[in-house]
């Protein structure tokens, strides 16, 4: 005999150990409920197909949690199952599922034709934004790269991540980003872990270009670029890089994942986390010296 739980079979298929994203859970979740409503009014999948005049294909595919259902959708649903009542109910979920396809950004849905419009939407951020202020630990800002290191680092994502290779217009719009470096009134305030000045996922005389380059930005107006030492003493380590816009707007990525966080209590967070990181971290001078111990680990003129 089937449960009359819509929401057990989820759990006993590991449906939620297996979704990648909160809204994917929310959608599965807001399918169910439908299920629930349809067994409530006593229809099958067939039934409630007719009364609505849809494909049954597309009944299993909302059920399922495989395809997010538009606000008339989910109106014609409630008035087929005899329940408009709930149409707001549905609609609010739906609007809980939208904010959170918003916080979290796909990589596979933004790259799926390259790079270069990620590269432009990040472009159109930074002209927006007064002070961005940002945490790397593997790798070198992306305002901070020359363009070969930038071109290598393109070429490695898309042959990872299986798309569209249009890594020189990538690398042309990643450098027309920083030219937001140059702008009066602008702050870039970034702190690097410093192993990262030593993971190298380019050619010896790439990377060391690319430290040539860091060092040449200490002491530029708009820039303060400091280096957590590996030795220095910590009130919390890092777990992963994050930019902040302004008190507006957290970026975080994931393997899988882009994170927009706009959130009060979030954006306090990732302030409070670049704060004390930036107490260990060291400028200027001090900045310089540990740059070029690490220059001078590849032997390279």
């Amino acid at each position: 005999m089937a449960s009359r739980n819509p929401y057990r079979r989820l759990h006993e298929a590991g449906t939620f150990h297996r979704v990648s994203t909160d809204f994917q859970q929310a959608r599965i979740v807001l399918g169910a409920r439908l299920r629930e409503l349809r067994t409530g009014a006593g229809l099958d999948g067939k039934g409630i197909a007719e009364r609505l005049g849809w494909q049954r294909s597309k009944v299993s595919r909302l059920e399922n949690g495989k395809q997010t259902p538009s606000r008339t959708d989910l109106a014609e649903w409630a008035r087929a199952v005899g329940r408009s009542d709930l149409a707001p109910e549905l609609a609010g979920r739906l609007a809980g599922m939208e904010t959170l396809e918003t916080q979290h950004r796909s990589w596979r849905r933004q790259l799926a034709g390259g790079h270069r419009a990620r590269q432009e939407l990040a472009i159109a951020e930074t002209s927006a934004t007064q002070m961005i202020r940002g945490v790397e630990v593997s790798r070198i800002p992306g305002l901070f790269q020359t363009a070969e290191y930038a071109r290598y680092t393109f070429q490695s994502n898309a042959e990872f991540r299986q798309i569209a290779k249009d890594v020189e217009d990538a690398v042309r719009a990643r450098i027309r980003r920083q030219q937001a470096l140059y702008e009066p009134g602008k702050r870039f305030r970034f702190l690097i872990w410093e192993g990262a000045l030593y993971v190298r996922t380019c050619p010896l005389e790439v990377h060391a270009s690319q430290l040539d380059r860091l060092v040449s930005l200490i002491g530029l107006d708009t820039v303060e670029p400091g280096i957590v030492p590996l030795g220095a003493q910590l009130r919390r380590t890092p777990s992963h890089g994050y930019w902040i816009y302004d008190q507006r707007l957290v970026i975080v990525e994931t393997i899988s994942t882009e994170m927009w966080l706009d959130d009060e209590d979030s954006i306090r967070l990732y302030e409070r986390a670049w704060e004390w990181l930036a107490e260990s971290a060291v400028y200027g001078h001090q900045a310089h010296r540990v740059i070029g111990r690490a220059r001078a680990s590849l032997d390279v003129r």
